[in-house]
């Protein structure tokens, strides 16, 4: 997960910018809302084309949107348990579109059917450590944690998208494999944290009565 000391940095940019955002009265839904749909349009748009480069620039610049509609809640004062599942609605369906327009690329125009079912496990087991988290707060437990989390999934596949696009061979090939790896790892980890969290809130039986 991103060390703390790196979130610290961009929350001195991201903070201005959102109190600047919500002083134009400007919702945080809508930019979260902005950020999803320009984001998925340009993966889908842009990487089945072979425009890796353009493509990769393009989503990230709407991907941090995602850290602007946070700063924006917290100048606002106004965080909402809508707002959090709108945001954890647009995350799954962003990185939907991202690992599939990937998988599309690979299959296509890039002709590379082994990396594409390398890109479809990234999708699946991205999804999976969401939703073990998810999941796992619904029943009380926690799920923090982990090698791999969103931040480094969106850094990792979008860099290695950007290199290939910029003609650095094996670029897309190892990010890919790696956060595999990486994905199928933490699912593991975000398993054996639920079952200790479980194991910890289970009741303990009374010593039975002499």
């Amino acid at each position: 997960m991103l060390n703390i000391f790196a979130r610290v940095h961009v929350a001195r940019v991201t903070e201005p910018i959102g109190r600047w955002l919500v002083g134009h009265g400007i919702a945080p839904d809508a930019v979260t809302v902005a950020g999803t749909v320009g984001a998925a349009a340009a993966a889908a748009w842009f990487l089945p084309r072979g425009q890796l480069f353009a493509g990769a620039a393009v989503v990230t610049v709407f991907v941090l949107f995602d850290m602007l509609d946070g700063a924006m809640a917290r100048a606002s004062g106004r965080t909402t348990a809508f707002g959090a599942v709108l945001d954890s609605t647009c995350d799954r369906l962003v990185d939907g579109v991202l690992f599939a327009a990937i998988t599309w690329w690979c299959l296509g125009v890039g002709n590379q059917r082994v990396l594409g079912a390398v890109a479809l496990l990234c999708l699946v087991a991205g999804q999976l450590v969401s939703y073990i988290k998810a999941r796992a707060e619904g029943m009380g437990l926690t799920a923090d944690g982990g090698l791999i989390e969103r931040p480094e999934r969106l850094i990792i596949s979008l860099v290695g998208t950007g290199f290939e696009g910029l003609g650095i061979p094996y670029a897309l090939a190892v990010a890919l494999w790696l956060l595999a790896a990486a994905s199928v790892w933490t699912v593991g980890q975000r398993i054996v944290l639920v079952y200790r969290a479980a194991q910890a809130a289970a009741p303990v039986d009374p010593a039975p009565n002499p």
